[in-house]
């Protein structure tokens, strides 16, 4: 029996779902299916009821999707203890990340890490910080990092750094002469956010909750990428609140302002894996490199 096939049904039954899964795998849906079907036909037996738009197991395939949780760790772990005998670094790792880390910091981590480990493919998916959390719950990936709190305690939470945020505007708004701007200043103008989900967003809800702002911010945009932002706040749309980091162009070039938060806002970017899942050699690699990364270079 193919290997691969008992992978695309392992993922299909974890996701319940084909589109997610084939997404996960990086197929096409009907290839998907296709070998679901060469499993059932195998097995001489359906695997998955399909009622409704709903995916379900049958009992069979729940039997199915037990063992295959077992091989495919038992897979891991000859393949670890392989690695650790011959000392060698290889494979593939399947990393997530938020949209602000993945511009701005992974480029140099991995380019850093690649050199060093050639032999370690590296694939990256990019999400908001739930889209992330909930990729590494379902074991679609296999080690996140994230700009926001992570509330499940049955993941492994590690803080890489602090990230310090600041309002930005363009350098003829009224605030842009301010030494800092508290939150009753930012909800007073139109403010452009990312979208619900955002580790960015759900940061900035809480430091003006915490602050002791009832109103909520005015909020004129809702756009899905820090680029989007800078952009239209450099066209005079609103102001907005992003990572210092991600400015550091803008601010040479003098078409936005970066002004301090008062109180100050901190928020970590940690990286989050499953507490109990086995680690192939190369995901070990990744996840100590960038942790020496993030120590290193703290801003």
């Amino acid at each position: 029996m193919a290997d691969r096939r008992l992978k695309v049904f392992h993922t299909v039954a974890k996701l319940l779902n084909f589109t997610k899964a084939a997404d996960a795998l990086h197929m096409t849906q009907p290839a998907v299916t296709f070998q679901i079907r060469q499993l059932e036909e195998y097995f001489n037996t359906r695997l998955f009821d399909r009622t409704h738009n709903r995916v379900s197991l049958t009992e069979a395939g729940q039997r199915v999707y037990s063992f295959s949780g077992r091989i495919f760790e038992l897979y891991d772990e000859m393949e670890h203890s392989i690695r650790e005998m011959t000392g060698d670094v290889s494979g593939v790792v399947t990393l997530g990340a938020s949209t602000t880390i993945a511009e701005y910091m992974l480029p140099f981590l991995l380019g850093d890490f690649k050199s060093k480990n050639p032999e370690v493919n590296i694939r990256l998916k990019v999400s908001n910080t739930d889209g992330i959390v909930s990729m590494v719950e379902n074991n679609i990936i296999d080690l996140g990092i994230v700009e926001a709190s992570v509330s499940n305690k049955n993941l492994q939470v590690d803080v890489c750094r602090m990230d310090q945020l600041v309002a930005i505007m363009p350098p003829n708004h009224e605030l842009a002469g301010l030494d800092a701007i508290t939150g009753q200043q930012i909800v007073s103008h139109p403010f452009i956010c990312r979208e619900e989900g955002s580790g960015t967003r759900e940061v900035i809800a809480e430091y003006l909750q915490e602050t002791g702002i009832k109103e909520e911010p005015n909020v004129c945009l809702e756009l899905g990428s820090p680029e989007s932002i800078k952009s239209a706040v450099e066209a005079g749309m609103g102001i907005s609140i992003m990572s210092q980091s991600t400015v550091q162009k803008e601010i040479k070039l003098n078409t936005l302002v970066a002004i301090p938060l008062e109180p100050p806002l901190e928020r970590p970017f940690s990286f989050v894996h499953q507490r109990h899942k086995f680690k192939v050699r190369a995901m070990e690699e990744l996840l100590e490199f960038a942790k020496q990364y993030c120590i290193s270079h703290p801003k």
